[in-house]
């Protein structure tokens, strides 16, 4: 019997066959010697053991079209990355680790940013214009009226789209906007600290439609990159490429080069300087990293 695992928690994975509905599963020993682990996401093979309780086992993982490293889900085809535009502010530092993760591992990206009730037109056209140049789309919702909430139906339409963002922005508020089936748990601003409380513990596919899927993960609140090499990191900002060509050297890295076009396009404001910072301290970061 062929499903998709829909959940994972403590060693029990939760997969959904279409003919017949969720069975909740563990893996079998070989995957663990061949140190391979079913992912949400995961097109399987069970084993059904006891049909009346919709017990199994999975004894087989079909070929991935993607597997991505943070967050741990299988077969993706984009991203939708949500911050809040106030309350809490924007950390734009972690916003672009997860841009880079997402663009070193090939998956597109958009980027939502929710509670507009709480910016300005000045501060949301701000917003987009630290993006515009990066190739990256820019969406503006209110999770609890609803509104954006059509634009994002539209381009996550006939997608399986991993949904990510830290905590207390309204992920689970908007998810629960987008679909009538599971109910996410929703948490408030902790007003000590200023950040949100973890809703989502786990990561789980949430059917919008029959061809429509989102993978909602845990919300975090930090995002480190070991598996970039410092070197690799300038092609994870899409708007360098355009200008890379203008280099005098290269490889330039686009830190301490004479005549460099990156440079030289950040000052004429045609990079963003929040966007380039994040990336001189990204770099310096892989770079001190030591090797083990």
């Amino acid at each position: 019997m062929i499903g998709k695992i829909v959940k994972g928690i403590s060693g029990f994975y939760y997969v959904y066959v279409v003919e017949s509905g969720i069975y909740e599963c563990k893996a079998k020993g070989v995957f663990r010697k061949k140190q391979l682990k079913p992912l949400v996401g995961d097109n399987v093979q069970i084993d059904v053991l006891d049909q009346e309780g919709h017990l199994g086992n999975i004894t087989d993982i079909l070929p991935r079209k993607n597997q991505l490293i943070r967050p741990a889900v299988a077969n993706v085809d984009q991203a939708l990355v949500i911050f809040a535009t106030d309350a809490p502010k924007p950390n734009f530092n972690l916003l672009d680790r997860f841009l880079v993760m997402m663009e070193y591992q090939n998956v597109p990206v958009h980027i939502c940013f929710n509670k507009l009730d709480l910016s300005s037109e000045e501060e949301q056209k701000n917003l987009s214009e630290i993006y515009e140049h990066t190739g990256y789309q820019v969406h503006f919702t209110h999770a609890l009226s609803g509104q954006g909430k059509q634009e994002i139906l539209e381009l996550l339409r006939g997608k399986t789209t991993t949904v990510a963002g830290p905590s207390g922005v309204g992920k689970s508020t908007l998810i629960n906007q987008l679909q009538q089936g599971v109910v996410m748990e929703t948490g408030n601003i902790s007003e000590k600290i200023g950040r949100g409380k973890h809703t989502t513990r786990h990561s789980e596919l949430i059917a919008i439609d029959d061809e429509t899927f989102i993978m909602d993960t845990p919300g975090f609140s930090s995002m480190y990159v070991p598996e970039i090499d410092k070197k690799e990191l300038r092609d994870c900002y899409p708007e360098f490429l355009e200008y890379q060509d203008a280099c005098r050297f290269l490889g330039c890295v686009h830190i301490n080069e004479p005549d460099c076009g990156v440079k030289e396009a950040l000052s004429q404001g045609r990079i963003s300087q929040i966007r380039y910072d994040n990336y001189k301290l990204l770099y310096e970061e892989l770079a001190n990293q030591k090797k083990f």
